[in-house]
């Protein structure tokens, strides 16, 4: 069975000669690639009515700007959930990994519920639409794409760990330009992942397609897409977002 996230898996693979066989193939990628939508696009609305929801119940406010065990535990079970995803996946059944990835999304509200108490709603909405546009035009991309965007998304990897490096270390310095940096780089970083990311899960498909791991393919491929429309989201909310 292939690996879901294996980097070297790039261009797509066509099952061979023409007529009924490759056609055949063509509407399961289609409907495959259909369903990884479906699932990234409902996390994100999940997530955004979560967030909303709890921001305006003044919940939001009372637990995540004070001290408390509840406050880390919003915070960091969602980074338990990827790993758990990603590390376990195989052993997982498909109903499991769907399970996790909605209970994901929802605790990603929780956390992501600051930002309406810190940016305008408006605001928020403005980079929302930014980034699908965006997002929309990147994955596209991915998708049509005959050039193997394999050695870029190596290098876009290790962008984000020096990112992430640098990140830790202007939490200390807190420094305003350092952080105007990080956001900039940071949207660059994670377009290009959209568009590496999607040809990725494309060429899963030859892999996945026929096997019980299909289904869990789909969500993986949804986890993928949706912490790069999320990143680009929140990378994008700190040049375009108006504060309160």
């Amino acid at each position: 069975m292939a690996n879901w996230s294996d980097p070297r898996t790039t261009a797509v693979a066509r099952p061979a000669g023409v007529g009924a066989g490759e056609a055949a193939f063509d509407a399961g990628l289609r409907s495959y690639m259909l369903s990884v939508y479906n699932y990234m696009a409902s996390g994100v609305l999940l997530t955004g009515v979560v967030a909303m929801l709890f921001a305006r119940s003044g919940y939001a406010e009372q637990i995540m700007g004070g001290p408390g065990l509840l406050k880390y535990l919003i915070v960091f079970s969602p980074l338990a959930i990827v790993f758990g995803l990603n590390f376990g996946v195989n052993r997982l059944s498909t109903a499991a990994a769907q399970g996790l990835f909605w209970a994901f999304a929802t605790l990603m509200g929780l956390s992501l519920s600051t930002i309406f108490l810190v940016y305008t709603g408006t605001s928020i909405a403005q980079t929302f639409f930014a980034t699908a546009v965006a997002f929309g035009g990147l994955s596209l991309y991915g998708y049509t794409t005959k050039r193997d965007l394999g050695p870029i998304g190596t290098f876009l990897i290790m962008g984000l760990i020096g990112l992430l490096v640098v990140s830790i270390i202007n939490l200390f310095m807190q420094s305003e330009t350092m952080s105007y940096v990080i956001g900039f780089v940071g949207v660059l970083i994670f377009a290009g992942l959209t568009a590496y990311d999607t040809q990725k899960i494309k060429s899963l498909y030859f892999h996945v397609a026929g096997t019980d791991f299909v289904g869990k393919s789909v969500v993986m491929g949804a986890l993928t897409l949706y912490l790069d429309f999320i990143n680009m989201f929140m990378f994008l909310l700190r040049f375009m977002g108006d504060r309160r």
